[in-house]
Formats: structure tokens, C-alpha cells, sequence
């Protein structure tokens, strides 16, 4: 590197403020930059490299570079495939600041090039070699760089007469530099070059939600399976998207380097390890989820970071975090807080990364080379160290990940970079550590042998570190009591070997050599410690050959993840992909995730869970027999050590045969306690458990014997000073085995707690009188006799006699089921078989009944339908043709070429700006049957003239969201905009200017009044409208069925089948939310999601569903319809149809929210600012609020005590207000420290008000007075609406396109379910089997006439 580069580069290091813009790489023509084309959704033509570069493992020639700031090795799919959506992505990105961004109308430019230059190349480097100052990247010289620069590029915006187009603006910079071996990439944000922070969805409708900008590399699907490859993000929401600018991780504020690409082994990227923060700061650890996913992801940039001209006088730390641990502070010259170290180490596939420091004792550092220094802190705060220059990263050399094991700084650099600074002088009397004559013991006292920490140790005292040093005593008769000498000659001590020991242990000189143990508030075997109390993840692979029943079944390598809840001993455990019928016959099998269970079960006083033992390295065996089959499988799981983030690593193998298991079976396992014995370096148990099969009304209990084995190396110097029971009692509360076929995961999830026995063994104490053949199985306060395959216990003693084979039910007849023409017999084994009703056939099996086809509509129209037993046929009418399930006039020939057209519409083609599928076009035609001068797609948005023969004027073409083109000569005034027309710019507007083939968009004729046929985008589906608009009651027809408002066709002679579907759901409760054109329902179990019972409840064509609730009393399902702009109902009983109960004087319907007690619904108007009621059949409505509202959004009510509460996201002064449901005592409830407060909820059972904020990323609660406001969870995504049930809080998120399930006590995120339609998710509610009871506060209702 130059000396003006590395003179820039010190000026860099040394100043506190952002990077200048002229600091970016050079860019622009003059430097043969290529200019992408200006646009929403543009993509650069390919650009080939002169030489490849490494991205992950794999080399790549070719580069394309995005609008929406990304750069990917492959051509880009729809924006709307990945614009709005979290990491990963499905494709390989490289992403400096991924949203939706738009450069059409002079707003920015985008520049592209490869560059070999040495000044480019020479800037690149010296930006590299200050993030990673090691010796091997300090070799790294590239040989090429490609750079993309976004300059002055503006956010996408809809087409809106009545809003001013934003002025903001932002300019960033991506550069990735390579040589052979490795690439590295730089992401630059100078300063001010960021002004917007994230983008608004285009699928929002009319709600103003705005999604952070995402910025992190994704590898996408890495093969046919299409799994999901490794992934590193770097934001998550607005703050982390401020802090690019402010912050860093290279030591430059606004420089971001990442190793992305190596010939040499990198499991993830990994990010540049020297981080500049402000001169008063704390990362703060976000919230994990507790999501049992395959992928899990962080953020580095979490941390509330100030603004460079705010002035922060109190320190950033999260109060909660390590209160009762007091940190050592040391004051150091303020230059040294610009050079402090973070130690980032790499992740795996998707796994959430914190640089964050050790909290460790000072350092005893030389005089002649300046010390590291701890950042300032404070005595409420943590003071965090740095770790000394030759400690490792614990687990770098068992997991094969490369890290930076130490800061490795070019010494010219360092000297310029510390010359003339102050002398610090408490440092010089400090001396080098074990090489001074420092007494060992002035230091740290020198504690006796028995006592590995001492009970009395004061609680200010400084924590132990990787340096700390415990000397042990043996004592024997002979010791001399007046003093003792100590050899380490011929044994190894702590003073060689302290590396072994966890940075979280300390070590223990004994006698025969040393041990480590773990410090107070962790818990270990001292060579792998973790904190108390925490969240665990393990992760592994799973892979074996199993003969299910007969049928042979291979895996390999497949993802094993885990979560543990340490408090409370709770472990889940999910494996993906095993293939059928292994993964359901595996179900029974929960010792494979209850090894987990064991290793952090909630330990009793006096008793210690497996982890405490064995640490993270161990083998275990576990041979399983199944009875009555006796099937036996073996299953070996290694433990190869603790990875990034703690995570252990478990390697998983399964061979030998399991009973199969038929599909829709559920399997239960009770509860049970289990005996662990231990010694020096095993762990035994031998267990016997029972699980029951269940399919509706069949109960089949199996059971299986179990006998495992774990094996660990202890520690032999320190075996007679632990004080571990021999035998402990692992009692498993509540055990759960699910396989999900959609996603292909097999989840456990058991509770667990260690400590004393509780039971006699009557069988190893030869208590029992199992007599001849039987086998003796203890269970917790008796035992058992149990014969082995083919023979029972005898009637009148405890004896086994052979047992006649059983017969099959379904070959000799004696079964139960209907006649074989409309039921058929499945045997089960032995005894067993169920009956299914044969196709065209309902009932349980026992009894089937003729469906009945011609009922349910399956024939067209205008079709006669003849049933028949088991089947059906259909014919059309006479003046149709056709096979009766599709007829057509057969007056065809009389129909003009317009009318036939519409009837029978061709793909559009050559619509530019459109896909390849853009949908059929209905041309408009006249009173006449004539081609109207102006044609406009309804799916597109486009217009265009025609000539009389329907052909395109050449030049006509108009996109949407602009004026129509003129068609015909203009008349003298312009005539007002009619509803028809208002409502369709209106939609317009919510789709963002271009509708998807999906969105219903109104069809007006040429002078604006609704056409009388419309059709819902490209669904097929058609109605008939009045004048008004309003759908004619039974016209709607299914897809290609001409609808009956056609002049051409007659009136149909059946009524068309219902709409929507109306699937009624199973007692219990359950959650209904909100997805576009439909109501989802998803049932729980407790508070559980059952995600596998998720279906659609309603399904409601040309719909946008956003507000949602149910009256338990009447069994209805409440909606609004921001499309339609209406309020509906739907029971949820069989056959039920939908019912509009509001269709007038709406514009943007929200939320909504139902009064059960006094029959009486609310909601918000977000287009009017209105808030609204009326009872449940629409009558007596009435305006409650029509000023000082803005953007009204979320609406509840406390039905017992008659209290009303909404939200209004009004950005300049948000709000929650409540008052009486009368309108009466209107009050704001809070409006401090809230930003975007989409959801609202009342908790009826702790009578509390709580809100989702998508601003802030929490979730909070407060009572009905606004008093007592505390925080339930502090890093949401994109919450949009939650409520309440038990002691869980669900919530739809924009970020996730789901349901998330929130613990109310902890904060914890337990679940969450991913709909397979991925799209965003609105309103969501909690159905129960009862109505929420109490003392009603009545208040007077007072009708009055609608104020419209």
C-alpha cells in the first residue's frame, strides 16, 4: 500500500466522524463506469469478469447488479419474489442495502465496473487490511475489484395526486475485491449518504408500513433439493440501518469489510473483527428467538447507537442484562477506545452472530507495548475488555472454523497510530504475566484443594478469567503443618495447560495434575462452560439406514436443530427432511432429542444435569427393543465440542429396523421418570416406556425397552472431590412427538428436571415374582412382567404361554365395515382395521351413504346433473354444448368478434413492462357489440385505442397510473371522476400503480360507469354489479363459466354453489388470521401452534381482509375488506355464506373489534380518520370519532367494563387514546415512546391493554389507566395485529409472513407458523369454545342517524 493510501487510511482510523464521500472509490463515466438503466426493477445486463471470484466455495465469472441495491451471480427473479423478504434469499446476493429502490425520473443513477487499476486496487486493500489485521489477510493483495455505486437513489413511491414525491435520498458503495485464493467485500455509506432507512411494500394496500433495509450475503439454494444454503445479515431494523453510517466494523466509521469467498475452508462469512464505536457505548444483546427453525440469524448492528449530534450522557446498556456481576473499570486515553477490538467469530449456515466482547479481568501488559483498553464504563454498566493478544477463541481448533486467534497489527502501523500518546503509569508497574517476579498469590489468594470456589467469595470481587490460577492441596497424616513445597515437574499444572480450560472456568493445581472448573453463574465440566439460565442451540446431522417395517429407507447428513430453555429445562428438537416412512415410524423414539433433555434438565439442589458432567464432548449409545415385534435399532450421537455462539455439535446415526407407522397416526408418551447412574467416565440407564397410536377413535399402546450409555473423559485429579449422587432421577413432565408432511420435520419437545430417586428397583432387588419366560420391567413405584413376541401373561399368574396368531379382520370377513362397493377394510396388524368409505361415498366406514354430486354443484350452469350410487354424470341443456361440465351457447356464430372475444378472451401479448403471463384481456364492447375506441387491461392497468377492428393504434399505449389516452375527440369541459372511477384509482394506488394478476381492479366503460360484468384479475371468476357497483346476489360464476348478466347466455337453472367455501373448524380453540383473500385457522394445542391442522376457513375472491374478530356468542366470523371497502360476516357453521353488513360510506376499513355483550361492533376508517359502531347486523350505526385522528389503525374493547382503546400511527405524534364505548371520557392512554403501533389487544384476563409497535420493536402492556407500562419482548420484526390468550400473546409479522406465539411471562418467542403461501398476513384473532364471562358495565346506548 502507498504512503498516500495508508496516510488517508490513519486520517481515517484516527476521526471520529463518518466517511467522506470523496473517500468512496472513485466511480462515474470518467472512470468507464456502465450506467444501469433508470427504473423500479431494472437489472444490468451481464457483466463478465476478466478474472472469477470466490463467493462462499464456488467461483463465478459473470455478475449482474440490481436497482434494488443487490449483486448477485445470477439473473434476478420479480422484485416481488425477494424485495420485501427476510434473508436467505433463494439465490446467491451480495446485498449493501437491499429495498425497494426506484431511479426512474432523474432520482439517482447506478454505475458498475470491473477495475484492475493499483490505485483502485490499493484503496481496496488498505480498507481490507484495517478490518482483518491479521497476518494471513495482511498478504491478501487483489488483483481485481468490482465495484457498484448507487448514487443519490431514491425509495420506490406510489402514484398519488395528493402527495408530495420524497426528497430523500442515498448513496452507498459495494466493492468486492479478489485475488486467487480469497475475496473480500467492502460495503461503504459515507456520510449523509443515507437518508431513507427502508422502503413501504408494495402489497401494503393502504397500510403505511415501512420494512428496514436488509444488508448480508446469502449463498441461495445450494442444490435440486433446494436447501437453504449458509447466510450472514447485518440489519434488522431501523436503528441497525442508521448504525451502517455511524458504526463499523473495520475501525472506519461507515466501512464494512467481509471475507465472502475462499479456496481454503469458510463455513460462513465472516465479518472484519475491529470495531469503531461511539466513545460511550454497549452492544446490546437482542432477545433471541426461541423459534424451533432450521435457520437462525442476528444482527451486529442492534445496538441503539446515537446520533453524531445528539449528546448521549449516560452510557447505552440494557439494565436488564448481568445486573448483580459488577465489571472491573480502568480509565485509558480516549484514543484507545478508537482502536478497540471485537472478535467476530464466523457462523454457520444462518446462524445469529454478536461482536461482542469477554468480559475479563484487566491484563498485566508490558510497558513497552500498549495494552489493549477496556471501553468506559460506568458502575450500573459492564465495563468490557478486549482479550489479551496471545488467548485463543475457545473452539477454534475443535470446530475447524478459521478464526482470528489473535490482532496481529503491522508494527509501523501500530507505532504511527500510538506516537506521542500520553504514558500511562499505573501500566509501567504493572509487569508481564508468568514471565515477572509478580508473586501469584498477591493476586489471586490461593485457595485449598476441597474448595474449587469458595462459599464466602465477595460478590464485588473481579470474575474469573482465562489468566486465573488455583493452587490445590492434598493433605495427608504426614503434611507438615507449618508450610508445604510444591513440584510441577513430573505432572502437568495449570500453569502449561490453563488454555484447555473454558474462558468462562478457571483452573486447580492438584497432586496427580490439574482440573478446570467453571466460575460462578456457569455451569460445565470447566473445559466447555455455559451460562446459567440461557438459551442453548445445538446443531448437527442425522444420518442412518432403517428397514421401516419391510420397507428399507436411507438418509444422509440431515439438519438436526435444537433449542434449549435453560431456566425451566424445556428442549426442542427438530430433524428435516428424513424421508417417508422413517420420519413418522421415528416419532415413538424421543430419546434421541431426550439426550438433550438430560444434558440441561433443571437441576435440583444437590444435582447436576448432563452438561455438568460430561461437557460438550461425549458418546452416546442407546439400543432400543420394540415390543411386541421386538424390532431393535441402535443410535450412536457424538458431541464434537462447542462451536461459534456456544453451539454444540452433535453428530447423529440410526441403523437397525422400527415399526412402521401408518400416516395420520399421532403418538402420545406419558410422562415417566428415569434412573441415570454414575460413574467416573459413564453415564447408564435402562428404561422401559410405553406410547399409544391414536387415529380418531383408535388407541393402540406399544411399548419399548431402552438401554444407553454415555461416555466422556472426567478429569481423574479432581474425581474425589466432586460430590456428584451416583444415582439421580431424571422425571420428564410433558413429552411431544409431531411430524409436520409439509415441511418434512419431525420435532420432540419434552420438559425435564434432575434429582433424587424417588423409586426401588424391584427388579434389580429380585422383588418381583415374574415367573417362567417374563421379563421383569421396574417402572416408577412398582414393576411389571412383560412376555416376549408370541406370547402373554398367563390369566391367573405372572407366567408367559404362547399366543395363536392373530387373525385379519379384513380377509375373513369378521369385520365391521359397509358392503365392499361403497367401504373398504384396512388392517392394521393383529386384530386391528378401520373402515374408509369408497369415493362418491360418505360416512365413518361402518356406515356410507351416497354423496349426493348434483347437490354440491358440479355441473355447469347450464348442465342437467343425474346422480347416480358412488358417481354422478352431466349433460347440457338443449341450446348448449359441451361435455356438462363446460357449455357454451351454440349461438356463437351471432355474437360480433368483440362479444365473441369477451367470451373467450386470448392472452394479451407484447405489453411491455408485463410478464410473459400477463392474464387473458376482455376487450370492452359497446351497446352494439362494437369495439369501444379505448381498451384498458383489467390486470395490468394499461390502455390503448383500437381501430374498428379492434386492432391497436400504434403509439396509444398508456401505463398505468397516467391519464388514458384520447381516443376520440375531447369533449368541450372535463366531467367529474365517477365512483367507479374514484374506486379504481383508489385500489390503484394500493397496489402501487401495478396491480399483481391476482388483485381485483373495478371495470368502468368509456364514461365511467361500472361495467355490468366484472371479473376478478385473471381468477376467471365474474359477477354481475348494479349501478352502484354492488354484486347482484347469485350471479357469481365459477372460472370459464360466461356469468348470466351476459345478454348472450340465458339465466342458469341452477343456482351457482355457494361463495365462499365455508369449512367449519374442530371444537377446541383456535386462532383465525387474516392473508389477503383469505381467513386462515390454525388450532391450538394449550397454547401451542398446531401447525400441521392449518387450513383456510374462508376463501373470498377479489377480497383484502385486514380487520378481524369473532362473536363467541353467535358463532361469527367478523371482517373488513379495504377492497371491497365493506364489513362482512361469515358463521362458521357448515353451509354457511358470507354476508355484507356495511357497503356504504366507506373508503379504508381496518380495524375491528366485536362486543359480544352489548351486540355491538367498532371500527376504524384510515381514508376517512373515522372511528365507527353499529350493532352486529349493521343497523343503528354511528360516527364515535371524526377529529384529532390521522392514521387510526388498531381497535379493542374491554366488553366487561365497557372501555374502548385504539391505536393512531399518526408518524408526528403517534398515539393509543381510549374511552367509553359510548364515545364518553375520551383520553390519550399513551403517546410517549411508541412509533408505529399496529396491533392492539385486551388481555380479559389480566386486564391489561397491550400493543405490537413495528417502530419500536416491542411488544408492551400497561394497565386500563395507563399506569404500571412495562416491556413483554423489545426486537419484533414487523408486528401488524396481535391478541391475547392464556399466557401467550400471538401476532401476525410482516417480516416473517406469520404468526409468532410470544410467552406473556418471559417475553420468550416460542413458535411461530409460516404459511406455505407466502404473502403478508393482516388481522388476526383467538376463538374460543366459550365466551369470556363477568359483570357487565353497562352504558347507555343512544342511537343516532348515521353522519356519513
Amino acid at each position: 500500500m502507498g504512503l498516500p493510501a495508508l496516510l488517508r487510511l490513519l486520517l481515517l482510523l484516527g476521526s471520529a466522524a463518518a466517511l467522506p464521500r470523496r473517500e468512496l472509490l472513485p466511480y462515474g463515466a470518467p472512470r468507464g463506469d456502465r450506467l444501469l438503466q433508470d427504473g423500479d426493477d431494472e437489472t444490468s445486463a451481464v457483466a463478465t469478469l476478466g478474472k472469477p471470484l470466490l463467493f462462499y466455495e464456488t467461483r463465478f465469472s459473470h455478475l449482474y447488479v440490481g436497482t434494488n441495491g443487490i449483486i448477485s451471480t445470477q439473473d434476478f427473479p420479480r422484485e416481488t419474489q425477494y424485495v420485501d423478504d427476510d434473508f436467505p434469499t433463494d439465490f446467491p446476493a451480495i446485498a449493501p442495502f437491499l429495498s425497494d429502490i426506484d431511479t426512474s425520473g432523474g432520482r439517482g443513477k447506478i454505475y458498475y465496473r470491473e477495475d484492475q487499476s493499483t490505485e483502485v486496487l490499493g484503496q481496496a486493500a488498505g480498507l481490507i487490511h484495517a478490518g482483518f489485521p491479521s497476518a494471513a489477510a495482511a498478504a491478501f493483495a487483489p488483483i481485481h475489484a468490482f465495484i457498484a455505486t448507487w448514487e443519490n437513489v431514491g425509495a420506490y413511491e406510489e402514484v398519488s395526486r395528493n402527495s408530495e414525491p420524497s426528497k430523500k435520498r442515498n448513496t452507498f458503495q459495494a466493492v468486492l475485491a479478489s485475488d486467487d485464493s480469497d475475496t473480500y467485500a467492502l460495503f461503504l455509506y459515507p456520510d449523509d449518504g443515507l437518508q431513507f432507512f427502508g422502503t413501504r411494500p408494495k402489497e401494503s394496500y393502504n397500510v403505511q408500513l415501512e420494512l428496514p433495509a436488509r444488508v448480508g450475503f446469502s449463498r441461495g439454494e445450494t442444490d435440486y433439493l433446494k436447501r437453504e444454503g449458509p447466510y450472514y445479515t447485518l440489519t434488522s431494523s431501523e436503528q441497525s440501518v442508521k448504525n451502517l453510517y455511524q458504526t463499523s466494523n473495520s475501525g472506519i466509521p461507515g466501512v464494512w469489510a467481509f471475507h465472502i469467498g475462499s479456496t481454503s475452508p469458510l463455513d460462513n462469512v465472516m465479518p472484519a473483527g475491529v470495531g469503531e464505536k461511539p466513545s460511550v457505548g454497549h452492544f446490546q444483546r437482542p432477545l433471541e428467538s426461541t423459534l424451533s427453525s432450521t435457520t437462525l440469524e442476528q444482527n451486529v448492528l442492534d445496538a441503539d447507537y446515537p446520533d453524531e449530534d445528539i449528546d448521549y450522557p449516560e452510557p447505552f446498556y440494557d439494565e436488564n442484562e448481568e445486573d448483580d456481576i459488577e465489571f472491573p473499570t480502568e480509565l485509558v486515553p480516549d484514543v484507545y477506545t478508537r482502536l478497540d477490538v471485537l472478535y467476530s467469530e464466523p457462523r454457520r449456515s444462518g446462524a445469529r452472530l454478536d461482536s461482542e466482547l469477554e468480559s475479563t479481568l484487566p491484563y498485566l501488559v508490558s510497558s513497552r507495548r500498549p495494552a489493549y483498553p477496556e471501553m468506559h464504563g460506568t458502575k450500573e454498566g459492564p465495563s468490557q475488555a478486549p482479550p489479551a493478544l496471545e488467548d485463543e477463541v475457545e473452539s477454534s481448533q475443535e470446530t475447524g472454523i478459521r478464526n482470528p486467534s489473535s490482532l496481529e497489527i503491522k508494527d509501523s502501523l501500530l507505532e504511527l497510530t500510538t506516537q506521542g500518546l500520553p504514558a500511562n503509569p499505573e501500566q509501567d508497574k504493572a509487569q508481564p504475566y508468568p514471565d515477572s517476579d509478580t508473586v501469584l498469590s498477591d493476586i489471586f489468594p490461593v485457595y485449598p484443594q476441597r474448595e474449587v470456589m469458595p462459599q464466602g467469595y465477595p460478590e464485588n470481587s473481579p470474575s474469573f478469567n482465562r489468566g486465573r490460577q488455583v493452587v490445590g492441596v492434598d493433605e495427608d497424616g504426614s503434611f507438615n503443618r507449618e508450610g508445604f513445597t510444591y513440584n510441577t515437574a513430573s505432572k502437568e499444572t495449570c500453569d502449561r495447560n490453563r488454555s484447555q480450560c473454558s474462558q468462562h472456568a478457571f483452573c486447580t493445581d492438584y497432586a496427580t495434575g490439574f482440573c478446570c472448573h467453571c466460575q460462578p453463574k456457569f455451569y460445565g465440566n470447566g473445559r466447555h462452560c455455559l451460562p446459567e439460565g440461557a438459551a442453548h442451540r445445538l446443531n448437527g446431522k442425522v444420518s442412518g439406514t432403517l428397514l421401516v417395517g419391510q420397507t428399507p429407507v436411507h438418509f444422509s447428513a440431515v439438519d438436526l436443530h435444537a433449542y434449549i430453555v435453560g431456566n425451566d429445562g424445556r428442549a426442542y428438537t427438530a430433524i428435516s427432511h428424513i424421508p417417508q416412512p422413517a420420519a413418522r415410524a421415528l416419532m415413538p423414539l424421543t430419546p434421541i432429542g431426550g439426550l438433550f433433555g438430560w444434558l440441561f434438565a433443571l437441576e435440583k439442589p444437590g444435582y447436576e444435569n448432563g452438561f455438568s458432567v460430561t461437557g460438550a464432548k461425549f458418546t452416546h449409545s442407546l439400543e432400543v427393543t420394540f415390543y411386541p415385534g421386538e424390532e431393535r435399532v441402535h443410535i450412536t450421537q457424538t458431541a464434537d465440542g462447542l462451536g461459534p455462539e456456544n453451539y454444540l455439535s452433535i453428530k447423529t446415526n440410526i441403523q437397525g429396523q422400527v415399526p412402521f407407522i401408518p400416516e395420520n397416526f399421532t403418538v402420545h408418551i406419558a410422562p415417566y421418570k428415569e434412573l441415570y447412574h454414575y460413574s467416573h467416565s459413564a453415564v447408564t440407564s435402562t428404561a422401559y416406556r410405553q406410547y399409544s397410536l391414536i387415529f380418531g377413535s383408535i388407541n393402540q399402546t406399544f411399548a419399548y425397552r431402552l438401554h444407553q450409555n454415555i461416555s466422556f473423559h472426567d478429569c481423574p485429579p479432581a474425581r474425589h472431590h466432586r460430590d456428584v449422587p451416583a444415582v439421580q432421577q431424571l422425571s420428564v413432565d410433558r413429552i411431544f412427538a409431531l411430524y409436520n408432511d409439509e415441511e418434512r420435520v419431525l420435532r420432540y419437545a419434552i420438559t425435564n428436571q434432575i434429582g433424587s430417586r424417588e423409586d426401588v428397583d424391584e427388579c434389580a432387588e429380585s422383588l418381583s415374582r415374574c415367573g417362567h419366560r417374563s421379563v421383569c420391567i421396574n417402572s416408577p413405584g412398582s414393576y411389571r412382567c412383560e412376555c416376549p413376541s408370541g406370547y402373554q401373561l398367563a390369566g391367573d399368574r405372572p407366567v408367559c404361554v404362547p399366543i395363536s396368531p392373530p387373525s385379519n379382520p379384513c380377509e375373513d370377513g369378521s369385520h365391521s365395515c359397509a358392503s365392499a362397493d361403497r367401504a373398504r377394510c384396512v388392517h392394521h396388524g393383529g386384530g386391528s382395521f378401520s373402515c374408509v368409505c369408497q369415493a362418491g361415498y360418505t360416512g365413518n366406514g361402518h356406515n356410507c351413504s351416497d354423496v349426493d354430486e348434483c347437490a354440491e354443484g358440479r355441473c355447469h350452469q347450464a348442465a342437467a346433473c343425474y346422480n347416480t350410487p358412488g358417481s354422478f354424470s352431466c349433460r347440457c341443456q338443449p341450446g348448449y354444448q359441451g361435455d356438462g361440465f363446460h357449455c357454451t351457447p351454440e349461438t356463437t356464430q351471432r355474437l360480433t368478434p368483440c362479444e365473441q372475444e369477451r367470451l373467450y378472451p386470448q392472452p394479451a401479448h407484447g405489453l411491455p413492462g408485463v410478464s410473459a403471463h400477463p392474464g387473458l384481456h376482455r376487450p370492452q364492447c359497446d351497446d352494439e357489440g362494437n369495439y369501444r375506441p379505448l381498451q384498458c387491461h383489467s390486470s395490468t392497468g394499461f390502455c390503448w385505442c383500437v381501430d374498428g377492428a379492434g386492432q391497436e393504434i400504434a403509439g396509444s399505449r398508456r401505463p398505468p397510473g397516467t391519464a388514458p389516452p384520447h381516443c376520440r375527440p375531447s369533449e368541450p369541459t372535463q366531467r367529474p371522476q365517477t365512483m367507479c372511477e374514484r374506486w379504481r384509482q383508489s385500489l390503484l394506488e394500493h397496489y402501487g400503480g401495478r396491480p399483481r394478476e391476482d388483485q381485483y381492479v373495478p371495470q368502468c366503460d368509456a364514461l365511467g360507469n361500472f361495467n355490468p360484468l366484472q371479473c376478478h384479475g385473471n381468477s376467471g371468476y365474474c359477477w354481475c354489479v348494479d349501478e352502484s357497483g354492488r354484486e347482484v346476489h347469485g350471479t357469481r360464476s365459477e372460472p370459464g363459466v360466461p356469468p348470466p348478466c351476459l345478454p348472450s347466455l340465458a339465466p342458469p337453472t341452477v343456482q351457482p354453489s355457494p361463495r365462499p367455501d365455508v369449512t367449519p373448524p374442530a371444537a377446541g380453540t383456535f386462532l383465525l388470521y387474516a392473508q389477503g383473500q383469505q381467513i386462515g385457522y390454525l388450532p391450538l394445542n394449550g397454547t401451542r401452534l398446531q401447525k400441521e391442522m392449518a387450513k383456510t376457513l374462508l376463501s373470498l375472491h377479489g377480497s383484502i381482509v385486514v380487520g378481524l374478530d369473532y362473536d363467541c356468542r353467535e358463532k361469527m366470523v367478523y371482517w373488513t375488506d379495504v377492497a371491497g371497502r365493506t364489513v362482512n360476516r361469515a358463521s362458521i357453521e357448515p353451509g354457511a355464506e358470507p354476508e355484507t353488513i356495511i357497503n356504504s360510506g366507506l373508503m379504508s376499513p381496518e380495524g375491528l373489534t366485536i362486543d359480544h355483550f352489548r351486540r355491538t361492533m367498532f371500527w376504524t376508517d384510515s381514508g376517512l380518520d373515522k372511528i365507527e359502531r353499529a350493532r352486529l347486523d349493521g343497523s343503528e350505526r354511528r360516527v364515535l370519532f371524526d377529529a384529532d385522528l390521522v392514521n387510526p389503525r388498531a381497535i379493542a374493547v374491554d366488553a366487561i367494563r365497557g372501555n374502548l382503546y385504539w391505536t393512531d400511527w399518526n408518524r408526528e405524534a403517534p398515539k393509543i387514546e381510549t374511552s367509553t364505548v359510548d364515545g364518553a371520557n375520551r383520553r390519550i392512554l399513551v403517546n410517549k415512546d411508541i412509533g408505529l403501533p399496529n396491533g392492539l389487544t385486551f388481555d380479559p384476563f389480566a386486564k391489561l391493554i397491550c400493543w405490537a409497535d413495528a417502530g419500536t420493536k416491542k411488544l408492551e402492556c400497561t394497565l386500563p389507566d395507563g399506569t404500571g407500562r412495562r416491556v413483554i419482548q423489545n426486537n419484533l420484526n414487523y408486528p401488524f395485529s396481535i391478541v391475547s390468550y392464556a399466557n401467550h400473546f400471538y401476532h401476525t409479522d410482516w417480516r416473517r409472513d406469520g404468526v409468532i406465539a410470544v410467552n406473556k411471562d418471559n417475553g420468550f418467542l416460542t413458535d411461530e407458523y409460516l404459511p406455505e403461501q407466502r404473502s403478508h398476513l393482516y388481522g388476526i384473532t383467538a376463538v374460543y369454545p366459550y365466551c369470556p364471562g363477568g359483570k357487565v358495565h353497562l352504558v347507555q346506548y343512544r342511537p343516532a342517524v348515521v353522519n356519513m
